[in-house]
């Protein structure tokens, strides 16, 4: 028996897999960074283990530490989570040989599926569908599109769409330097592209006794950068005749390598019911709780049983209702979806049942990684957390999703939260049209676009200038006694301005009296409610360095307060681009006198084990460059200017 579990992660899955340990009595163990040093799932551990550093390389990745921290710890097996090491076969011996219990499938198990190239002509021989591999140096224009993959890759990484042979190498050579910084491995390869593919994966669970569950399938086709954002079970796509060959072949894959524990067979699907093998996924995956939702069971509690030893029954449950679950990022979608890092000062999502866990026939579920006070830095991925819904139809679950949703307060970090919002109201999802193509086509400045239209702004913007002015009224010794609205000036209203997506907002106001045309019903520091039109509007309010958040049933709205009066030695050179978040930089493509047309890539950064390109504004020249390879930035920090042509 299993007695003492350390995950080798962090963050949400870390928390989710001691949730588990504790119901069933298991010590847990964490690993942490010095940059996790005050996170969650340290602070929830029966005993914590400092990796020196920061990044993934110095700290989760490696599996040396790792296994001396279970040993010092006391810890007799080891949980990979996903990500980092999940399926590094190395890691996975390490472990064996330390003596320990290792939580997942057998090393040759990982090894066999960690080459998406060697994965590929195992399935074909198996007879499961496959899409045939591409030598990137042989593709030609018949082939095209093709997609490049890294082949020990995942998670988007390493991987870009080619519509045209001259982008071809450079698509290569920026797919394989993203899976060497990622994964360690640049091997890369080719595979035809299929622009509206749904995305199935099927979740299967093996025993050592021989018993093969395929426990049910997700869609998984709303996707960004090649990486899930919408996950569900079961799929609208799927039938029964379907399901039951995606079953067998996924079942087929299990057993051609022998398999043991928690894993995911994927697959690219038409829309006539086609499907084609992608990847095995050897470890837990992040969007498991939608089949634990639809089954009852708890994916991790399963898998330490089989690492116990224990026999799976014959057959598994049958699934039930309708699962929908969201991630939530730290990510500026409408900006490229540029990562977000900094203090998330407020984390609350309304209605959650549960945390971490199952019950009921329906509800909303929450795994997060973050709470209040938590801050994201730039060495991860900017998960915040999962949100599930599970209902007797799916109906009914993305209609809870997206309220919850809509109503959460998620203050210091711009999010996904709009967009997520917007993709499960959006009436091509509700009828079950999804696809890998799902936000080009009806277009991201569209489904990014904020919940809160202008109206709702201004409205937002005079409740934080209330707030603002109750807040400065109740802490001042003489005008807290004095009726709410004094000055000494009657006759001129009051004004604050704000910045809002970058448009300025002004509010002229008199507090207590009618506003904008809305009457004044309350104003406290925390809380203000309006009476707009004949109907009652209450604004919460939540204030911070240089930032104002106000939340509203008409959409929450983040205000930056404008000073009255600026530095003129803060202002930057016209042309310049400045780091939008703070990252490495990796390669420069121009220099200084370089003549440059709008939207040529000048440089690119690393951020969150993402590359970000960095673009020119408009034609001109390249006037300043005052970055060099390697070099860390932080946001705001000018990377090159680029005067106009006119100018130049």
């Amino acid at each position: 028996m299993i007695d003492n579990v350390l995950v080798a992660n962090r963050g949400e899955i870390a928390r989710r897999v001691f949730r588990t340990c504790s119901a069933l009595g298991i010590a847990r163990t964490a690993v942490f960074s010095d940059a996790d040093a005050g996170a969650p799932h340290v602070a929830e551990a029966d005993a914590a283990v400092r990796l020196p550093g920061n990044t993934p390389s110095e700290t989760y990745l490696r599996a040396d530490l790792l296994v001396e921290a279970a040993r010092s710890a006391g810890a007799d097996a080891v949980h990979p989570g996903y990500g980092f090491l999940s399926e590094n076969a190395g890691f996975a011996r390490a472990v064996l040989d330390a003596g320990l219990t290792w939580i997942g499938p057998p090393p040759s198990a990982i090894e066999t599926m960690g080459s998406k190239v060697e994965s590929k002509r195992l399935m074909d021989a198996a007879g499961v569908p496959v899409l045939s591999e591409l030598d990137p140096t042989a593709v030609t224009e018949a082939d095209l599109p093709v997609l490049v993959k890294a082949s020990a890759g995942g998670g988007g990484r390493g991987m870009r769409i080619v519509r045209s042979l001259d982008e071809l190498a450079e698509a290569v050579e920026s797919a394989s330097a993203e899976a060497a910084s990622a994964f360690g491995d640049p091997t890369v390869f080719c595979e035809r592209y299929l622009e509206t593919g749904r995305h199935i994966e099927v979740q299967v669970l093996a025993d050592t006794h021989g018993t093969v569950w395929a426990l049910g399938e997700r869609e998984c086709s709303i996707q960004r950068r090649h990486q899930k954002v919408v996950e569900e079970a079961p799929s609208p796509l799927v039938d029964d005749a379907m399901r039951a060959e995606l079953f067998d072949a996924a079942r087929k894959a299990a057993k051609a390598i022998d398999y043991v524990g928690a894993g995911t067979v994927e697959f690219l699907a038409t829309e006539d019911g086609r499907f084609y093998f992608l990847e095995m996924n050897t470890r837990l995956q992040v969007e498991h709780p939608v089949t634990e939702c639809v089954t009852g069971l708890d994916l991790v509690a399963l898998q330490i049983r089989i690492a116990e030893g224990e026999r799976l029954p014959a057959e598994p449950p049958q699934s039930r209702g309708h699962a929908i679950e969201v991630r939530l990022y730290a990510e500026d979608p409408a900006a490229g979806w540029q990562p977000q890092s900094g203090t998330l000062h407020r984390f609350e999502i309304p209605g959650v049942d549960r945390e971490f866990a199952l019950g009921g026939e329906a509800g909303l579920r929450l795994d997060a990684g973050v709470v209040d006070g938590s801050v994201v830095g730039v060495h991860y991925d900017p998960m915040l957390a999962k949100v599930i819904a599970w209902a007797p139809t799916r109906a009914e679950a993305a209609w809870r999703l997206a309220r919850a949703l809509a109503g959460a307060r998620i203050h210091g970090l711009r999010t996904n939260r709009d967009l997520l919002v917007n993709v499960l109201r959006h009436e091509e999802f509700l009828a079950g049209r999804t696809d890998t193509a799902f936000l080009d086509r009806h277009g991201l400045d569209v489904l990014s676009r904020p919940l809160a239209d202008a109206a709702a702004v201004r409205l937002s913007a005079t409740a934080a200038a209330l707030a603002e002015a109750a807040a400065n009224r109740a802490s001042a010794r003489t005008l807290g006694r004095l009726p709410a609205g004094w000055r000494n000036v009657t006759s001129a209203p009051l004004r604050k301005r704000y910045l809002a997506g970058g448009t300025e907002v002004e509010v002229e106001y008199r507090p207590g009296l009618r506003v904008d045309g809305a009457e004044v019903a309350e104003a406290t520091p925390e809380r203000v409610v309006l009476d707009v039109d004949g109907v009652r509007r209450v604004f919460t309010v939540g204030r911070y360095p240089g930032l104002v958040c106000v939340d509203s049933a008409l959409g929450a709205v983040d205000l930056v307060p404008v000073p009255r009066f600026t530095d003129p030695e803060a202002a930057l050179a016209a042309g310049s681009l400045v780091a939008p978040m703070p990252g490495t930089v990796l390669r420069i493509a121009v220099a200084v006198g370089d003549t440059v047309s709008a939207g040529d890539p000048l440089l690119w950064l690393e951020a969150m084990k993402m590359e970000h390109r960095i673009t020119a504004p408009a034609d001109g020249e390249v006037t300043e460059l005052p970055v060099s390879v390697g070099r860390q930035v932080e946001p705001g920090a000018v990377l090159a200017v680029v005067t106009p042509k006119e100018q130049a």
